[in-house]
């Protein structure tokens, strides 16, 4: 089974929202060249940014690696038990893919040696 300290040495987009990613992968077109995101020119362009899957309980955190054919999770974690107020303060009961908060990604970047 893998670990998130694994995936230490990946380029992580910390500011990467699923939101940004549709917009630069799928929706080809859809933002402009002076954006902080500007679109996606070939098959090689990749980005890794981390999301929680709400949708099941507990939420999973998920380091997604995404072009503009696929998108793969490399690894899915649950959302530790002392992060779990944090995300359902800031979110509630709301059922969905959703950025980390600043507190989950202080717990990644710990795990993954950058903190």
């Amino acid at each position: 089974m893998s670990q998130l300290k694994d995936f230490a040495l990946f380029d992580i987009d910390w500011n990467l929202t699923p939101e940004h990613a549709v917009t630069m992968y799928l929706e080809w077109g859809n933002n402009d060249w002076h954006s902080e995101y500007p679109p996606v020119r070939s098959k090689e362009d990749v980005a890794h940014y981390f999301v929680v899957d709400s949708w099941q309980s507990p939420p999973m955190v998920r380091l997604v690696r995404r072009n503009s054919e696929r998108a793969d999770d490399l690894i899915s974690l649950p959302l530790p038990t002392n992060l779990m107020e944090d995300f359902r303060k800031e979110h509630g009961d709301w059922r969905g893919i959703s950025t980390p908060t600043p507190e989950v990604k202080s717990w990644l970047k710990h795990e993954l040696g950058e903190e």
